[in-house]
């Protein structure tokens, strides 16, 4: 039997430990990074530059403005609404400057899905992204949010050109559902008043609860995990380890098509990428795939946070044989299991091996790793510094090396608990301090980890987390369903898809279902497939075996 472990052979030049209170707060560590590197480019987007002394600059005068021209308070809530635009990381910084909690909030949530984070959260503001200002208003008389604070996609680009970019996206693609501006306060111009004023630093203690990071559960309620100072910088101090293998500070420029508000590239952009001084060049939408290949097109890059599905959406374009991948040094891969094949054409068309790992929101979330020249493909790599793991069956026994068990780990990147839900806390983190993570493993002698099933019934769909209850929960209420069950069943292209088996009282074609469906549910949660049976399998309370459907597919 294995006692808890902790990986001691990492590779030289990483440390076996880190320290999570190297810095009193994140804020600290940006202050330090933005006058360190004050004049290296942080972001780009759609041809725009912000340096670091330009994100100090602007997220201070949002600061500001949260301060001065509003009423909330150090500690109040702030949602966070917006695709991977140069306002994304001015908004975060500038909100936790003025002490508030950022809640990251999904732009491709529906109203429903909206509602109800603003109200767990509490969020007292929330900054939007212009295409979903109309449905920020609709939702708000049902919510605690008092200010909407609205963006175009183009507002921090010079006059003439945000003019033209602005116009096209409403005018001309339609992007830009009509909404009532009298009823919101433009960024912009909040960004104008914040800077001709000053904002007043509040203390910081490691503890302190900074971000909120919504995530599912298999109850279907999304529970806020409470990401503290020393969990973020601790993931921040722990992804650097690996990454300073491969990438040198303030010279490097790193690829990110994943949505920030997903806590894999908040982590690893927003935070770990400042901390190393480097550029990240932001994609909008990762969807357009020939967008995203010309934007591709235009920079020598040198790092590459994705997944698996992105990397096949990109290999699988004709023209990215002709992006220019000589400089490529960390190819990342996270949010869902990376496929062999995957890898390996990855690595063939590139040159460039691609390194996985592993982690939960809860977490914040890396928990492991694997190291630039050392990756085993199959693997999610070794434990990050300072980070415990075990492999334990259903009644806490330790298993022996190559035993499959459920994973637990331990570290000070593990979050201080799901916001105001203490018994869902106490369920997945134990009073010793190890999270649940509700994935069996097995642990190999050379202390690397392979993941083989998932003991909850969570669906991965493109990386993102689906959850079984949410989704039968919407569906059921279709008067034609009498009883539903979904589980996640393997494809190509997402990792994994959403099917539902279902007893109806009466015929149903499926397209009417997944109207249905997408009147409640974000698009990667509505079902693709569907099978219709006179009766679901149920253990003798009845509860159905989900287990059994995802057998037999």
């Amino acid at each position: 039997m294995t006692e808890a472990y902790t990986h001691h052979a990492y590779p030289a030049g990483m440390q076996a430990s880190i320290d999570p209170e190297l810095y009193d707060s994140v804020l600290d560590l940006f202050d330090e990074k933005t006058r360190e590197h004050a004049d290296k480019p942080a972001y780009t987007c759609m041809g725009k530059t912000l340096t670091y002394a330009d994100l100090d600059q602007q997220s201070a005068a949002f600061a500001a403005y949260l301060q001065n021209e509003t009423d909330l308070q150090p500690g109040d809530r702030i949602a966070v609404q917006l695709p991977n635009i140069l306002q994304y990381p001015i908004a975060v910084f500038g909100a936790l400057r003025a002490g508030l909690t950022v809640v990251n909030t999904n732009p491709l949530y529906t109203d429903r899905e909206l509602e109800h984070q603003m109200n767990d959260s509490g969020a007292k503001a929330l900054v939007v992204y212009a295409g979903m200002a109309a449905q920020a208003i609709r939702v708000q008389p049902k919510t605690p949010v008092e200010h909407i604070l609205v963006t175009e996609i183009a507002d921090l680009h010079p006059g003439f050109k945000r003019v033209l970019i602005n116009t096209v996206v409403k005018r001309v693609k339609k992007m830009i559902p009509a909404y009532d501006a009298s009823r919101v306060s433009s960024f912009r111009q909040a960004l104008k008043k914040g800077a001709g004023q000053s904002f007043k630093r509040t203390a910081a203690a490691h503890e302190d609860t900074i971000i909120l990071q919504y995530t599912g559960g298999t109850t279907g309620v999304a529970k806020g995990a409470e990401l503290t100072n020393r969990n973020i910088i601790a993931n921040m101090l722990q992804c650097y380890q690996f990454f300073k293998l491969a990438l040198d500070d303030g010279e490097e420029t790193f690829i990110a098509p994943l949505p920030l508000y997903h806590i894999y590239a908040f982590t690893v952009n927003c935070m770990t990428i400042m901390l190393t001084g480097n550029h990240n060049i932001l994609i909008p939408n990762p969807r357009d795939i020939p967008g995203f290949v010309g934007e591709l097109k235009k920079h020598r890059f040198t790092g590459f946070a994705g997944l698996n599905t992105l990397f096949v959406a990109l290999m699988n374009n004709e023209e990215f044989k002709n992006v220019d991948c000589s400089a490529l040094k960390l190819v990342i891969s996270g949010g869902m299991a990376l496929n062999r094949s995957t890898a390996e054409r990855w690595e063939a068309m590139t040159g460039c091996p691609v390194s996985e790992g592993y982690g939960m929101t809860e977490s914040s979330p890396v928990l492991s790793f694997n190291p630039t020249g050392y990756q085993q493909l199959g693997t999610i790599g070794i434990p990050t510094p300072s980070t415990e793991v075990r492999i334990c069956d259903d009644d806490g026994n330790l298993m022996g090396f190559n035993e499959p068990g459920e994973l637990q780990a331990r570290g000070p990147q593990v979050m201080k608990g799901y916001w105001n839900r203490p018994d869902d806390t106490a369920k997945t983190i134990d009073a010793d301090g190890w999270l649940k993570t509700g994935d069996i493993a097995v642990l190999q002698e050379d202390g690397y980890m392979k993941i083989v099933d998932r003991k909850k019934d969570m669906i991965v769909v493109s990386g993102f987390n689906v959850y079984p209850n949410e989704v039968e929960d919407v569906l059921s209420a279709h008067p034609k369903v009498v009883e539903c069950a979904a589980v996640g069943v393997p494809h190509e292209k997402s990792g994994e898809a959403v099917k539902v088996f279902l007893v109806v009282n009466e015929p149903v074609e499926e397209q009417e279902l997944i109207d249905f469906c997408r009147e409640s549910l974000t698009g990667y949660k509505v079902p693709r497939l569907f099978e219709f049976r006179d009766e679901l399998p149920k253990t003798n309370v009845g509860k159905v075996l989900r287990r059994e459907l995802r057998d037999s597919e």
